[in-house]
Parts: C-alpha cells; structure tokens; sequence
C-alpha cells in the first residue's frame, strides 16, 4: 500500500455527528471526499439536507438521522439506521457539542448538565453503540478542544470539564479497544475555529487572542481540521491510539 492510498477511506462508512452546521459538515464532505459512504447525525435533522447534498456531490452515499446524542436511545438508533443501510461502521466521529460562557457562580445547573450530557456523555453513548458494531481496523475520532487542555480567557467550566472528560475518556476506550478489539481511538483538539461557537464570542474577542496567544496570528481553516481528521480515521495513522492531536495554529505552546 502506498503512503496516499493509506489516506483513503474507498469502500468504508463513516458516521458524523453534529453534522448540520460548522465543522460537522467539512468533515461529512472530506470523508466523502476520501471515499467514505457517510451517515449524517444532528438533531437539527431539517439541516442535514444541505450536508448530505455535499456527501452525493462527491459520488458517494448519505444517509441522515435525527439525532439528539445526549439521548443514549438516539445514539443506538443512528448505529442501527447506519448497520441497517450500509452493512458496517469503520469511522466514528463524535463532533457535536455545544457551549456556554457563564460565570461560575451564575452557571444554572440544567445548563451544566445539557454540555455535560451532549459533549460528553453523548460521545460514550456513540462510541458504546459503535464499539458493538465495528470490526477490526475501525476508527473513532472525538473532536475535544483546547479548552481541555489550557484556557481561554472566558468562563466555560461546563465546556471546559466536558472536553477534558473527553480526553480522559479517548485514553481509557483506546486502551479498552485497540488490542482486544483492534479498534483505535483518538481525539482532535482543535483551537479557533469559525463556527457558530465563535459567533458567541463579544466583539474583539477572537482578534485579541489570534495576536496574542496563537503563534500564526490566525484562525484555523476547516479544510486544515478535516486533513487531520483524515490521518487519524485513515490508515494513515494506523499505529496511533490514545493520543490527542491539537491543532490550534500553536496556543498549547505559549
């Protein structure tokens, strides 16, 4: 095999969640793009049209399902719509996720919970339904953040302990599955990204910390997470496991 033909990912089916919007959707097209049949989840299910739409634009297959991942039933049922259309499941990528910026001791305790149980209960549940149904050479890819690793300057301790629990969570099932069940495990940490996340953000907010803590002085482009993405869900990065790979233009650095 030769070292581009490992990037390809021809004959295998990928699930995204939080597809509808962001992100989501330049993973849905760049595993697409890699060879993937994808199987898109989001709860705005009336969204994942325009996704699956960029999915067949490629040749290849979509399949949408309303999904809301902090509901354990909703996970189950994306894993079994995928299994049920496609025959198999090679590629996880748990990327829904939501955010606050509250301070600490304003921080009403449902909306701590509802980070809590999208961000991070929401990928066990879809790694757990996964986990029953791939078979050796699979791939699971969660999309944590810097926030799990250093700060940011705003007050997102529900965001914050989510995407660091995710971490903590990537180590324990990359240990659990790789040898047992051959089935790797990873994260991506990604820095500032645009996104409806960032739209959150008080004017200048952004501006300031690309000049002063991100060493590019500048906000990723999707097309960069999605190429990382690739390596990790790809034979390309068939002997790495456990890790979490940031790229954030270099803020874990300074």
């Amino acid at each position: 095999m030769s070292i581009m033909e490992r990037f390809s990912l021809e004959g295998r089916v990928a699930i995204v969640t939080g597809a509808s919007s962001g992100l989501g959707v330049s993973f849905a097209r760049g595993l697409a793009e890699a060879g993937a049949d994808v199987v898109l989840g989001a709860r705005r299910a009336e969204k994942l049209t325009d996704t699956a739409n960029l999915v067949t634009d490629t040749g290849r297959r979509a399949l949408a399902v309303a999904t809301d991942v902090a509901e354990q039933p909703d996970c189950q049922a994306l894993v079994d719509a995928a299994m049920a259309e496609f025959g198999r499941v090679d590629v996880l990528v748990n990327n829904a996720g939501i955010g606050t910026a509250v301070p600490a001791t304003r921080e009403d305790p449902a909306e701590f919970k509802r980070v809590i149980d999208v961000n991070l209960n929401g990928c066990y549940w879809m790694a757990q339904a996964c986990g029953r149904a791939m078979k050796p050479g699979s791939s699971i890819v969660n999309i944590s953040s810097i926030l799990g690793l250093t700060t940011a300057g705003l007050p997102q301790a529900a965001y914050a302990a989510s995407k660091a629990g995710l971490i903590g969570l990537t180590r324990d099932l990359a240990q659990q599955w790789s040898g047992r069940k051959g089935i790797r495990v990873n994260a991506l940490a990604p820095g500032f990204f645009v996104s409806e996340m960032t739209d959150q953000y008080k004017p200048g907010y952004l501006e300031e910390q690309l000049e002063r803590r991100v060493l590019m002085h500048r906000a990723g482009n999707p097309s960069e997470l999605t190429a990382a993405l690739l390596f990790l869900a790809s034979d390309a990065g068939g002997y790495v496991t456990g890790q979490t790979l940031a790229v954030d233009g270099g803020i874990t650095v300074t």
